[in-house]
């Protein structure tokens, strides 16, 4: 999961391919990984909310109380979504999924059929407003004109305000799709779904492969500089990418099935990882600052596509890496541990 999104930001901050290999990757890149990986981000986020309710209702909290604790994790999210794109990173997430905590936590109540309504109707949604959204959003080579931290900063923030609300709602709809799969148990007991899992993963990877193809036209300067192509192909792309996440999504529970208690050092290293996701997650924007930045390394903009993917993976694995450690030393991460403090001190307050 993290993976993904390490190479989808890696991508973003890198040079104009240049030669085949640089075009490969980049179309690699537009087929499998970029808007692949938030879709299934946002379908476990959902999936995870649902978890906690239950959880704090089997530990005796009342409906009422059960919610309020969860609104007030998405605030704290929304709250860490600023700090994150403040000090760190532009493309934050963390600020719309708090978002979708505070206005979506109605829908764990919701028949199921209007919950898959609801999922149905806020992918196309998302899609559409992202695929006009996306020839209004800079990309990141233009983080190059921004030479100073305070500057940055304010680059940033001013980005976050203007992309969380869309953001949540590319999110909606993998989050209300998250609910559902909760109410089932699929990732508690995957063995038990597992041919639906292979269909999931077959067809939403094979869709998103497909549905890229556009976007990789447009990119290529096949169709020109028209915007209703460009429009027309990263709403596509985004519509098939849900698929692509989803299916990711599955191929995760079915590795999971398949390897049940089993675990080797890499994959005890890579649960690690995924308990400490947050964290994690907030390193890697601290290499992205660190590595791409003017004001730094100032590599944004200069990498080839190829050593771009590289250095994601290399940043990906470094996280792994430090989850473990953390894991070993019997320790939390360290954003999991504060969020976990701001949300205690309510109720010990009370």
């Amino acid at each position: 999961m993290l993976l993904v999104i390490a190479l989808a930001h890696a991508q973003v901050l890198a040079a104009a391919p240049t030669d085949p290999g640089d075009h490969l990757v980049t179309g690699f890149h537009a087929l499998f990984v970029d808007s692949r990986g938030y879709p299934m981000f946002a379908a476990l986020f959902g999936y995870g909310v649902a978890q906690l309710l239950a959880r704090h209702r089997r530990a005796g909290a009342d409906e009422p109380e059960a919610r309020a604790r969860l609104r007030r994790r998405g605030r704290w999210l929304v709250g860490f979504g600023f700090m994150h794109a403040l000090l760190l990173f532009h493309g934050d997430i963390l600020g719309a999924y708090g978002l979708l905590v505070l206005l979506l936590l109605a829908a764990t109540r919701s028949r199921e059929r209007l919950l898959l309504a609801g999922a149905g109707g806020c992918l196309v949604l998302g899609a559409l407003a992202f695929g006009v959204a996306a020839r209004f959003i800079p990309d990141g080579a233009d983080a190059e004109l921004v030479t100073g931290p305070l500057l940055s900063a304010a680059y940033r923030v001013i980005g976050w305000i203007a992309t969380t609300p869309l953001f949540a709602v590319m999110a909606a709809g993998p989050f209300l799709l998250g609910l559902w799969a909760a109410r089932h148990g699929v990732l508690e007991r995957p063995g038990r779904h597992l041919p639906w899992l292979r269909r999931t993963a077959t067809i939403g990877i094979g869709v998103a492969a497909l549905g890229g193809w556009p976007l990789v036209a447009v990119q290529a300067g096949w169709w020109g500089d028209a915007a209703a192509p460009q429009i027309a192909a990263t709403a596509l792309h985004t519509l098939t990418g849900y698929a692509g996440g989803f299916g990711y999504a599955a191929l995760v529970a079915i590795v999971a099935a398949r390897i049940g208690e089993r675990r080797g050092p890499l994959v005890t290293a890579l649960v690690a990882c995924g308990q400490r996701s947050l964290s994690c997650y907030l390193a890697q924007s601290l290499a992205w600052q660190l590595l791409f930045e003017p004001y730094w390394a100032g590599l944004g903009g200069r990498l080839r596509p190829s050593v771009a993917a590289a250095v994601g993976f290399g940043v990906w694995a470094l996280t792994v890496a430090l989850a473990e450690l953390s894991r070993r030393r019997g320790r939390q991460g360290p954003a999991e541990a504060l969020l976990r403090r701001l949300l205690r001190d309510p109720e010990r307050k009370e």
